[in-house]
């Protein structure tokens, strides 16, 4: 019994004798002579959490890319103000960037009308960002009349979410 608790003190001691910390640590280089270890280089910095800058991943987190009309109106609603007023900001902090904005309607009305009416909406959607210092020159508008419906129904939801105006960012933007 004796000689196993030897045995391990023993074991322990030379394992102890042969650890060694960082302010003990040398290293041998190409020449033969020894110098300390370098301490390891600090982690590289986390990599950056959501979208990139200026992306459009970015513009439709920050500000949304759609705003909503009421039946047969082109008149902003206080909602699509502020989604105006949020793209405004991002676009103003983005000045390479370049816009089309897209004027769609639900498919009740002849298509001339619609066509008219989408021109409209794109164009209430143009004038309220140029107002709010937005160059004209960035902006294009393009209606599209019912010709885009992003819902098929024959109801009001789905006619709901057809009276729209889209901003689709066109150049300038980092993807």
């Amino acid at each position: 019994m004796r000689l196993k608790v030897i045995a391990l003190l023993a074991a322990a001691t030379l394992v102890a004798a042969c650890s060694t910390n960082e302010e003990e640590a040398v290293a041998t280089n190409d020449t033969g002579s020894t110098q300390a270890a370098q301490p390891a280089p600090p982690p590289p910095p986390p990599a950056p959490s959501g979208p990139a800058e200026g992306s459009i991943e970015q513009f439709m987190q920050v500000a949304g890319d759609r705003v909503f009309f009421a039946y047969d109106s082109s008149e902003l609603s206080a909602q699509a103000q502020s989604t105006l007023d949020a793209q405004a900001s991002w676009l103003a902090a983005f000045p390479a960037v370049t816009i089309t904005i897209e004027g769609h309607a639900d498919e009740r009305g002849t298509d001339d009308y619609n066509l008219a009416l989408s021109a409209r909406r794109a164009a209430a959607a143009r004038d309220y960002l140029i107002a709010r210092g937005i160059s004209a020159g960035r902006i294009e508008t393009l209606p599209l009349g019912e010709s885009r419906p992003v819902a098929t129904g024959s109801n009001e939801a789905s006619w709901a979410q057809n009276r729209r105006s889209v901003t689709v960012l066109t150049a300038g933007y980092n993807s």
